[in-house]
């Protein structure tokens, strides 16, 4: 007969395959210990004096394209100083002070440290940091590039202002599941040229993938907070503001072209798409600083991607969408007039009776204020949005150049009108002016807007 194995036997094997699992895990996070490892850099002495003045002029205009001081500057606060909170999923990561402070900043880095910094994600000192830094773009920078950045960081008011801790929630505050992330998501290598595309695509490429961060806000992440790379530029968020998609799925009704790209980039304003606002402001603040050439570059690249590939569906969506835009936008007095049919039950509604007292005189008289340039509504990319945020953000809010500048200006209504009133108007005007299905969630995003409820 053949003896049935015993208790005994059974519980030792387990026993070993038990010690087995654990001799294999000590192992692995034994290596993923040391691959993580990384030692501080030596503390580096430099001058402002030392850095040639083209060499930072250019890193002045790589640091615009990259919008850095909006990260790396705190409302009211000194340029480069930190402070400013980025909203994560995790928590608030605050950014740091990049100023050449060397107690608080990083005066003490060595171009070396900083490299390390934009290529790698750490810190002089051997800390991992987290990737709400945008390293996995700044990876894609030259050596050059990296150098003016350097040299112009370097040039700046140092600025003693020490940084404040991230506040993420446990066990993400420790930074050995940043040196995580980045073992799964970092891809780390710089920017090679596609040869098939032209010189601009590819200077457009290298500016929006690498110092510009595009991505950043315009691609959906997943649940450990890494960019969806199989849906580039498909919409995202970006400091409480809904990013749309930049591809083939953007809700823009009028499919962006090189031209109109180029104007909202530059100036701010696209009269076939709309007026800069929210986190976008900053953005063209900045390229303002930036060469026509990298700016246009940027805009080849976009148009590239953005809207139906097929040019006779682009001309198709165009006519349709600005021979809608005409229907709609009839002047103050025929709004006000409209007595039958269907148009006149939807101006009669309620959110049609705001409207015409509080948006009609200038978004179809004309223009009411001297620094006003009304969009066409129909052409409004957070009207077609696939979300009410943007809408709602910029009614409560509105729009405003910055202090003592000029600019597209829009008051808020966050204090004039009851919660009713602003979902009563918004859901008024994405059904008069979008040929979208109506947005479910207008009064739920209000109230996330407003505190009154959680995201």
């Amino acid at each position: 007969m053949i003896a049935a194995p015993s208790q005994h036997n059974g519980g030792w094997m387990v026993g070993r395959i038990l010690l087995g699992l654990l001799i294999v895990i000590a192992v692995a996070f034994g290596a993923f210990f040391t691959w993580q490892w990384r030692g501080a850099l030596p503390p580096a002495t430099t001058s402002a004096h030392a850095f040639d003045p083209g060499i930072v002029a250019k890193g002045a205009e790589l640091a615009a394209i990259g919008n850095c001081a909006a990260c790396h500057t705190r409302t009211g606060g000194k340029p480069y100083a930190g402070g400013f909170p980025v909203e994560t999923p995790f928590g608030v990561v605050y950014g740091s002070n990049i100023t050449p402070d060397r107690d608080t900043g990083i005066g003490a880095w060595s171009e070396a440290a900083f490299r390390r910094a934009l290529r790698e994600g750490v810190a002089r000192d051997g800390t991992h940091l987290y990737p709400a830094f945008p390293y996995d773009h700044f990876t894609r920078l030259t050596d050059g590039d990296i150098s003016a950045l350097y040299a112009f960081m370097m040039t700046r008011e140092p600025v003693d202002q020490p940084n404040r801790p991230p506040d993420l929630s446990f066990p993400l505050d420790w930074r050995i599941f940043a040196a995580a992330w980045k073992l799964l998501f970092l891809d780390k290598g710089p920017w090679r040229n596609d040869p098939t595309q032209s010189v601009d695509w590819n200077r457009g490429a290298y500016l929006v993938e690498g110092a510009g961060h595009c991505g950043a806000c315009h691609t959906p992440r997943n649940a450990l907070g890494a960019e969806d790379k199989h849906r580039r530029f498909a919409g995202g968020s970006g400091e409480g503001w809904h990013a749309p998609a930049l591809d083939a799925t953007s809700p823009a009704p009028v499919p962006w072209s090189e031209d109109q790209l180029f104007a909202y980039l530059r100036d701010g304003f696209a009269d076939r798409h709309g007026v800069a606002g929210g986190p976008m402001q900053p953005v063209v603040r900045n390229l303002r600083h930036a060469q026509d050439a990298d700016v246009r570059a940027i805009a080849t690249y976009i148009a590239a991607f953005a809207g139906p590939r097929d040019t006779a569906d682009r001309q198709r969506q165009t006519q349709a969408a600005l021979a809608f835009a005409q229907q709609r936008e009839p002047t103050l007095g025929s709004l006000v007039r409209t007595t039958t049919g269907a148009a006149a039950a939807d101006a009669s509604s309620a959110g049609g009776t705001l409207f015409a007292g509080a948006c009609a005189t200038c978004h179809h008289a004309g223009g009411g204020l001297p620094a006003s340039r009304p969009v066409a509504l129909a052409l409004s990319t957070p009207v077609s949005d696939a979300q009410p945020i943007n809408l709602l953000r910029i009614v409560l809010a509105g729009i405003h150049p910055p202090l003592g500048q000029r600019g597209p200006i829009m008051p808020g209504f966050s204090g004039a009108l009851t919660d009713p009133q602003i979902v009563a108007l918004v859901e008024y005007v994405r059904a008069h002016f979008s040929r979208r299905p109506p947005w479910p969630n207008v009064a739920q995003t209000l109230a996330v807007l407003r505190g009154k409820e959680a995201p």
